[in-house]
Protein backbone atom coordinates (compact mmCIF):
# COMPACT_ATOMS: atom_id res chain seq x y z
CA UNK A 1 0.00 0.00 0.00
CA UNK A 2 1.28 3.46 -0.85
CA UNK A 3 1.36 5.78 2.20
CA UNK A 4 -1.12 8.63 1.84
CA UNK A 5 1.44 11.06 3.20
CA UNK A 6 4.29 9.97 0.94
CA UNK A 7 4.59 13.58 -0.22
CA UNK A 8 5.24 14.73 3.35
CA UNK A 9 7.76 11.94 3.88
CA UNK A 10 9.65 12.70 0.68
CA UNK A 11 9.97 16.39 1.46
CA UNK A 12 11.14 15.60 4.97
CA UNK A 13 13.82 13.24 3.61
CA UNK A 14 14.84 15.80 0.99
CA UNK A 15 15.35 18.41 3.70
CA UNK A 16 17.47 16.07 5.83
CA UNK A 17 19.76 15.45 2.86
CA UNK A 18 20.49 19.12 2.24
CA UNK A 19 23.63 20.86 3.45
CA UNK A 20 23.35 21.46 7.24
CA UNK A 21 23.69 25.24 7.14
CA UNK A 22 21.99 27.80 9.39
CA UNK A 23 18.79 27.63 7.32
CA UNK A 24 18.46 23.89 7.87
CA UNK A 25 19.32 24.20 11.55
CA UNK A 26 16.50 26.71 11.90
CA UNK A 27 14.05 24.18 10.45
CA UNK A 28 15.11 21.12 12.44
CA UNK A 29 12.90 21.65 15.49
CA UNK A 30 9.84 21.77 13.25
CA UNK A 31 11.10 18.83 11.22
CA UNK A 32 11.51 16.76 14.38
CA UNK A 33 8.01 17.74 15.49
CA UNK A 34 6.73 16.43 12.17
CA UNK A 35 8.51 13.11 12.75
CA UNK A 36 7.10 12.88 16.26
CA UNK A 37 3.58 13.53 14.95
CA UNK A 38 3.88 10.29 13.04
CA UNK A 39 4.48 10.03 9.31
CA UNK A 40 3.98 6.67 7.57
CA UNK A 41 7.25 5.09 8.63
CA UNK A 42 8.08 2.39 11.16
CA UNK A 43 8.72 3.78 14.64
CA UNK A 44 12.30 2.52 14.60
CA UNK A 45 12.98 4.33 11.32
CA UNK A 46 11.49 7.56 12.66
CA UNK A 47 13.74 7.23 15.70
CA UNK A 48 16.82 6.92 13.47
CA UNK A 49 15.82 9.98 11.46
CA UNK A 50 15.15 11.94 14.65
CA UNK A 51 18.58 11.00 15.99
CA UNK A 52 20.19 12.36 12.81
CA UNK A 53 18.09 15.53 13.03
CA UNK A 54 19.05 15.94 16.70
CA UNK A 55 22.74 15.70 15.82
CA UNK A 56 22.33 18.31 13.09
CA UNK A 57 20.34 20.56 15.43
CA UNK A 58 22.46 20.28 18.57
CA UNK A 59 25.90 19.20 17.36
CA UNK A 60 28.80 21.44 16.46
CA UNK A 61 27.73 23.27 13.26
CA UNK A 62 31.23 23.38 11.77
CA UNK A 63 31.79 19.68 12.35
CA UNK A 64 28.35 18.80 10.95
CA UNK A 65 29.03 20.82 7.81
CA UNK A 66 32.49 19.28 7.42
CA UNK A 67 31.05 15.78 7.86
CA UNK A 68 28.46 16.47 5.16
CA UNK A 69 31.20 17.50 2.74
CA UNK A 70 33.33 14.46 3.61
CA UNK A 71 30.34 12.19 3.17
CA UNK A 72 28.75 13.46 -0.02
CA UNK A 73 31.25 15.63 -1.87
CA UNK A 74 34.53 13.70 -1.64
CA UNK A 75 33.88 10.51 -3.57
CA UNK A 76 31.60 9.24 -6.28
CA UNK A 77 30.19 6.27 -4.34
CA UNK A 78 28.22 8.52 -1.96
CA UNK A 79 27.50 11.43 -4.28
CA UNK A 80 23.94 12.76 -4.09
CA UNK A 81 24.13 13.64 -7.79
CA UNK A 82 22.42 10.55 -9.14
CA UNK A 83 23.83 10.67 -12.64
CA UNK A 84 27.31 10.47 -11.08
CA UNK A 85 26.50 6.81 -10.48
CA UNK A 86 25.33 6.17 -14.03
CA UNK A 87 27.83 7.75 -16.41
CA UNK A 88 30.34 9.67 -14.34
CA UNK A 89 32.01 12.17 -16.67
CA UNK A 90 30.51 10.69 -19.83
CA UNK A 91 29.37 13.08 -22.54
CA UNK A 92 25.91 11.50 -22.29
CA UNK A 93 25.25 13.41 -19.07
CA UNK A 94 24.23 16.60 -20.87
CA UNK A 95 21.23 15.19 -22.76
CA UNK A 96 20.06 13.34 -19.65
CA UNK A 97 20.23 16.53 -17.59
CA UNK A 98 18.16 18.34 -20.20
CA UNK A 99 15.60 15.54 -20.25
CA UNK A 100 15.26 15.63 -16.47
CA UNK A 101 14.87 19.41 -16.44
CA UNK A 102 12.12 19.06 -19.02
CA UNK A 103 10.42 16.45 -16.84
CA UNK A 104 10.39 18.96 -13.98
CA UNK A 105 9.14 21.77 -16.17
CA UNK A 106 6.30 19.64 -17.53
CA UNK A 107 5.19 19.28 -13.90
CA UNK A 108 5.34 23.06 -13.47
CA UNK A 109 8.57 23.08 -11.47
CA UNK A 110 11.64 25.12 -12.35
CA UNK A 111 15.09 24.90 -10.79
CA UNK A 112 16.78 28.11 -9.79
CA UNK A 113 19.74 29.09 -12.00
CA UNK A 114 22.85 27.01 -11.41
CA UNK A 115 21.10 24.15 -9.63
CA UNK A 116 21.48 20.59 -10.92
CA UNK A 117 18.41 18.46 -11.60
CA UNK A 118 19.93 15.13 -10.52
CA UNK A 119 20.69 16.30 -6.97
CA UNK A 120 18.74 13.81 -4.84
CA UNK A 121 16.91 16.37 -2.66
CA UNK A 122 15.67 18.06 -5.86
CA UNK A 123 14.58 14.70 -7.27
CA UNK A 124 12.68 13.94 -4.06
CA UNK A 125 10.99 17.29 -4.04
CA UNK A 126 9.81 16.67 -7.59
CA UNK A 127 8.53 13.21 -6.62
CA UNK A 128 6.66 14.76 -3.69
CA UNK A 129 4.53 16.75 -6.13
CA UNK A 130 3.26 13.61 -7.86
CA UNK A 131 0.24 11.48 -6.89
CA UNK A 132 1.24 8.74 -4.41
CA UNK A 133 1.35 5.82 -6.86
CA UNK A 134 3.21 7.82 -9.50
CA UNK A 135 5.65 9.03 -6.85
CA UNK A 136 6.38 5.48 -5.76
CA UNK A 137 6.83 4.35 -9.36
CA UNK A 138 9.27 7.21 -9.94
CA UNK A 139 11.22 6.21 -6.85
CA UNK A 140 11.40 2.68 -8.18
CA UNK A 141 13.17 3.94 -11.29
CA UNK A 142 16.04 5.33 -9.22
CA UNK A 143 16.09 2.59 -6.58
CA UNK A 144 19.18 0.87 -8.06
CA UNK A 145 21.19 4.06 -7.58
CA UNK A 146 19.75 4.74 -4.13
CA UNK A 147 20.74 1.20 -3.11
CA UNK A 148 24.31 1.85 -4.19
CA UNK A 149 24.51 5.07 -2.16
CA UNK A 150 22.88 3.38 0.83
CA UNK A 151 25.40 0.56 0.71
CA UNK A 152 28.34 2.98 0.61
CA UNK A 153 26.91 4.99 3.52
CA UNK A 154 26.38 1.85 5.60
CA UNK A 155 29.95 0.76 5.01
CA UNK A 156 31.09 4.17 6.22
CA UNK A 157 28.73 3.82 9.22
CA UNK A 158 27.20 7.16 8.29
CA UNK A 159 24.13 8.37 10.18
CA UNK A 160 22.75 9.49 6.81
CA UNK A 161 22.27 5.85 5.77
CA UNK A 162 18.89 5.81 7.52
CA UNK A 163 17.59 8.49 5.13
CA UNK A 164 18.42 6.36 2.09
CA UNK A 165 17.00 3.25 3.79
CA UNK A 166 13.72 5.06 4.43
CA UNK A 167 13.63 6.19 0.82
CA UNK A 168 14.11 2.61 -0.39
CA UNK A 169 11.26 1.43 1.82
CA UNK A 170 8.98 4.14 0.44
CA UNK A 171 9.77 2.90 -3.06
CA UNK A 172 8.84 -0.66 -2.09
CA UNK A 173 12.43 -1.91 -1.88
CA UNK A 174 14.04 -3.63 1.09
CA UNK A 175 17.32 -1.94 2.08
CA UNK A 176 20.27 -4.25 2.63
CA UNK A 177 21.17 -4.92 6.24
CA UNK A 178 24.52 -6.70 5.91
CA UNK A 179 27.20 -4.56 7.49
CA UNK A 180 29.98 -5.65 5.15
CA UNK A 181 28.22 -4.94 1.85
CA UNK A 182 30.70 -4.47 -1.02
CA UNK A 183 31.00 -0.92 -2.30
CA UNK A 184 32.32 -0.05 -5.75
CA UNK A 185 35.44 2.15 -5.70
CA UNK A 186 35.01 5.80 -6.56
CA UNK A 187 37.23 5.47 -9.62
CA UNK A 188 35.04 2.92 -11.40
CA UNK A 189 31.40 2.29 -10.56
CA UNK A 190 29.87 -1.12 -11.10
CA UNK A 191 28.58 -1.29 -14.67
CA UNK A 192 25.40 -2.96 -13.40
CA UNK A 193 24.26 0.39 -12.01
CA UNK A 194 23.53 1.46 -15.57
CA UNK A 195 20.49 -0.85 -15.80
CA UNK A 196 17.67 -0.10 -15.55
CA UNK A 197 18.07 3.51 -16.66
CA UNK A 198 17.53 6.08 -13.97
CA UNK A 199 14.52 8.28 -14.64
CA UNK A 200 12.21 6.68 -17.18
CA UNK A 201 11.52 10.11 -18.68
CA UNK A 202 15.12 10.49 -19.80
CA UNK A 203 16.17 9.18 -23.19
CA UNK A 204 19.76 8.71 -22.04
CA UNK A 205 21.59 8.21 -18.75
CA UNK A 206 23.70 11.31 -18.27
CA UNK A 207 25.54 12.54 -15.24
CA UNK A 208 26.35 15.77 -13.53
CA UNK A 209 29.91 16.37 -12.58
CA UNK A 210 28.99 19.16 -10.18
CA UNK A 211 30.58 19.31 -6.77
CA UNK A 212 29.87 21.19 -3.61
CA UNK A 213 26.69 22.23 -1.88
CA UNK A 214 23.51 22.26 -3.97
CA UNK A 215 20.62 23.96 -2.15
CA UNK A 216 17.20 23.02 -3.46
CA UNK A 217 14.89 25.68 -4.84
CA UNK A 218 12.09 25.08 -7.30
CA UNK A 219 10.70 28.28 -8.71
CA UNK A 220 7.72 29.09 -10.83
CA UNK A 221 8.25 31.24 -13.90
CA UNK A 222 8.58 34.77 -12.65
CA UNK A 223 8.11 33.66 -9.03
CA UNK A 224 10.60 33.76 -6.14
CA UNK A 225 12.46 30.60 -5.19
CA UNK A 226 10.64 28.16 -2.89
CA UNK A 227 12.56 26.52 -0.06
CA UNK A 228 11.34 23.36 1.65
CA UNK A 229 10.44 24.14 5.27
CA UNK A 230 8.35 22.54 7.99
CA UNK A 231 5.40 24.02 9.87
CA UNK A 232 5.34 23.19 13.58
CA UNK A 233 1.67 24.11 13.93
CA UNK A 234 0.36 21.95 11.09
CA UNK A 235 3.14 19.41 10.62
CA UNK A 236 3.14 20.27 6.94
CA UNK A 237 6.29 20.64 4.93
CA UNK A 238 6.01 23.49 2.44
Amino acid sequence: MVPADISLSLRLLARLLTYPDAALRGDLADLRATLAAGVSMPAARRAELDALAATLENGDPIENEAEYVRTFDQGRSTSLHLFEHVHGDSRDRGPAMIDLIQTYEQAGLHLAPGELPDYLPAVLEFASTQPPREARAFLGEIAHVVKAIHGALRQRKSAYACVLATLLELSGEAPATTANMPVAPDESLDASWEEPPAFGGCSTKGQAGGQGVQPVHFVGTGAPARKTTVSASTGAIR
